[in-house]
């Protein structure tokens, strides 16, 4: 999961600087990329590029200037499309353009976007050298207004103060929105918030006692941020969860409220960045939905390469991830996902192992998988679905209470080859019949060539007998994954079904 990260963000940042001619745009824009206040600033500045490794969240960054003296109103509403952060820039000494900010700039961008946008904007103050008073507190309704107002932030292009922390800010909105995390009006965590990092606490919880331990807090740390909390550091958190709200510590364990107590301190101190870290890594994308490239990792696969999902080969639902996986690859990678399945800093795929293909499997003899997959066919009657139940050691009278259309047309169990557990997964296709042709006396079959005889011309073993009426003979699952983990084997494999098992493996060794 360690590239997570880039994949969620955007891959670059387009800042669009908007205000009212003589502001100071332009100036803004070359006193942080010449560090010094220009004696001569043109109409508007050209775009600029500034590359990835000298932004301080590495990402390439494009600012934009726009003046209504060079250019049209068209191409003021394609540049407000395009642009993912706005930076509407006012003079601190200058009225009229501190009241456009809400009669012209702000709802010609909702004109544009829509009501709802999720554009971020930032006030800029400029000028703050000439002009003692601060316009912060004539802002504040604005921001209260105008939910898509980040925060405001006054500078100065001739005096090159906060130059630099205004093109941050932009950036930061973009990469980290405050919108998808909090609502400012109740001071709390947006319900879509809430709910991503209560799913990552539930993740975190290891042991599933409602709290972290401090190992599972320092086990988080180094998921999202590669390094644990030192022993004072963890107890100074703890300490301020317990002062400012009941049973965030219980059992000096962070719970559940703790946990969503400290993301909310960590935006409402501008932290925004340390809860997109651990969002990220669990997979969120900036709307707080798990992205795709989580969900559905890219994976190698081929239509003859046997797949293997490593993990716990002994729990309960063994059987069914072994079966989701073969048959749907991208179910079982989006359900380990929903699950927060990580091991080191790999995402899902690390679960998944790519065997071999089976050309080199038959060339060495054997084979490292741990899963095959046995086709059962036969005409409707014959027995296909009981000997498939009988895998899973229920007999005929045992299926007979079963309701038939509910039987699956799979099933998944161990079966052991020389010491080794291996999971069979068994298919077939369901018929109609009503039973089992097992225990009845031989009958002639409809064919010029009856079953023995066509073992006797080809030299094959004599058909075999089954049955799971009362005791279920498991010699022929043994057989069939014996077979299926020795592949050189395989121009045998009609043999398990018609082969006396006392004479089998011996003939086989």
């Amino acid at each position: 999961m360690a590239g997570l990260k880039l994949l969620v963000q955007k891959r670059d940042v387009r800042i669009l600087l908007l205000g009212e001619d003589g502001v100071g745009k332009t100036s803004l824009i070359l006193s942080l990329v010449s560090e010094e206040f220009p004696e001569e600033v043109p109409a508007r500045a050209e775009e600029i590029t500034i590359p990835a490794d000298v932004t301080p969240e590495k990402v390439p960054t494009h600012i934009v200037d726009f003046s209504f003296s060079e250019q049209t109103e068209d191409t003021l509403f394609d540049e407000i499309h395009r642009a993912n952060v706005i930076c509407i820039v006012y003079a601190v000494d200058f009225m009229e353009s501190i009241e456009k900010i809400t009669s012209y700039w702000l709802p010609t961008i909702r004109q544009c976007l829509g009501d709802d946008h999720k554009t971020p904007v930032i006030l800029v103050g400029n000028k703050s050298d000439v002009h003692e008073n601060t316009s912060m507190e004539q802002l504040l309704p604005v921001m209260n207004q105008y939910q898509e107002v980040e925060t405001c932030i006054e500078c100065s292009a001739k005096n090159l103060k906060n130059i630099s922390e205004v093109f941050y800010y932009a950036q930061k909105a973009v990469l980290h929105p405050t919108a998808p995390l909090y609502v400012p009006e109740e001071k709390e965590l947006t319900a879509a918030c809430k709910r991503a990092l209560t799913r990552i606490f539930k993740i975190c919880d290891d042991d599933n006692d409602g709290r972290l331990s401090d190992g599972e807090v320092n086990a988080f740390q180094r998921r999202c941020f590669n390094a644990p909390l030192p022993p004072q550091a963890l107890e100074d958190v703890k300490e301020v969860v317990r002062k400012n709200t009941s049973d965030g510590v219980v059992n000096d364990g962070l719970t559940l409220k703790g946990f969503l107590f400290l993301h909310t301190l960590f935006i409402q101190r501008g932290r925004h960045e340390t809860t997109w870290t651990v969002l990220r890594k669990f997979g969120y994308n900036d709307n707080l939905e798990l992205s795709k490239d989580y969900l559905f990792p890219a994976y190698v696969s081929g239509s003859r390469r046997a797949r293997d999902l490593g993990g716990p080969r002994r729990s309960s639902t063994d059987g069914a991830v072994w079966l989701t996986t073969l048959l749907d690859m991208p179910r079982t990678l989006e359900y380990f996902a929903y699950l927060g399945y990580v091991q080191g800093e790999d995402s899902q795929l690390s679960a998944i192992h790519v065997t071999r293909e089976r050309r080199l499997d038959r060339e060495k003899k054997q084979t490292s998988r741990s899963v095959f997959q046995c086709s059962v066919i036969g005409p409707r009657g014959g027995g296909k679905t009981a000997f498939l139940q009988a895998f899973l050691a229920r007999n005929l009278q045992y299926q007979a209470t079963l309701e038939k259309e509910h039987l699956p047309l799979y099933t998944v169990n161990t079966v052991s080859v020389y010491g080794q557990d291996r999971y069979l997964v068994r298919g077939g296709e369901r018929g109609r019949g009503k039973g089992s042709i097992f225990d009845r006396a031989e009958v002639r079959q409809d064919g010029d060539v009856q079953p023995a005889d066509f073992c006797a011309q080809y030299k094959l073993p004599p058909p075999q007998g089954f049955s799971c009426v009362d005791t279920i003979n498991r010699d022929v699952y043994v057989k069939l994954a014996t077979l299926a983990a020795f592949p050189n084997l395989k121009r045998l494999i009609h043999v398990m079904m018609i082969r006396q098992p006392s004479s089998w493996l011996s003939d086989v060794q």
